[in-house]
């Protein structure tokens, strides 16, 4: 089979048309590397050769073009590959590793500065979330948090979650934030202190909104003054501050 014509398809990718009116794209390396020039004839053990290379080369440009948007890691690579030979995503991984685009500590060190300077997660998430992207021993980054001001964080978490609060009284609230805060990935040793310091009291409005939607459900149900009765038994069950909710009944 000999090769007849090569046309430029894109920047470094050319069509190859064989004597046999079939065609391949390649890309330059595969040209340059096979020095694939017209009237070059080419055995079919040759081609399944070459088409092995162009597809190493395929895999590296498409993982370059992937780590070019962001750092990334083996993994990822793994995946963003899946549809080429195991051999081929290897030797892809590590030609990168050898120039740098794959890097497990700079992964680790920029993913932990992200997950403290754009999120408000906690230590133990944003290890336990490298953990599950496949690296291991990586406590020994712990450093990277002893200047971290987590009581600002964890403030900024109460803060949000007080404004958010509609229906919770002050004892429930506070046992959310803390579950939140645990999950988000702080111990109690961090946050303890700061939510049983933090400023909460009981929402008016929270506990007029209970008192009206519990006397309509049972308006038709129970005298006024039984209503009262299981109104105070219910809002204090929910936590609520008993002197409020009588001086909100008394009204």
């Amino acid at each position: 089979m000999e090769i007849v014509k090569l046309i430029k398809k894109n920047k470094n990718v050319y069509q190859v048309k064989f004597s046999d009116n079939t065609s391949l794209n390649f890309y330059d390396d595969t040209i340059i590397n096979y020095n694939l020039l017209v009237n070059k004839e080419i055995s079919d053990l040759q081609i399944k050769e070459i088409i092995n290379y162009n597809n190493k080369i395929d895999a590296y440009y498409k993982a370059l073009s992937y780590i070019n948007v962001k750092l990334r890691t083996k993994n990822e690579i793994r995946k963003k590959l899946k549809d080429y030979d195991k051999n081929i995503i290897d030797e892809v991984i590590e030609k990168l590793e050898s120039q740098k685009y794959l890097d497990d500590e700079l992964y680790i060190k920029s993913y932990i500065n992200d997950q403290i300077n754009l999120t408000l997660n906690g230590p133990k998430k944003i290890l336990f979330e490298l953990e599950k992207l496949g690296f291991k021993d990586i406590y020994k980054y712990m450093y990277m948090f002893d200047d971290v001001n987590w009581q600002e964080k964890i403030e900024k978490i109460i803060s949000k979650k007080v404004k958010s609060n509609h229906n919770l009284s002050v004892i429930m609230l506070k046992n959310k934030i803390k579950n939140d805060l645990i999950n988000l990935g702080y111990s109690k040793d961090l946050f303890q202190d700061v939510v049983e310091n933090y400023v909460l009291l009981d929402n008016e409005e929270i506990i007029n909104k209970e008192i009206n939607k519990f006397k309509k459900k049972y308006k038709n149900k129970y005298s006024e003054e039984d209503i009262n009765y299981k109104l105070k038994y219910y809002l204090n069950q929910k936590g609520f501050n008993t002197e409020m909710i009588n001086d909100l009944l008394n009204k």
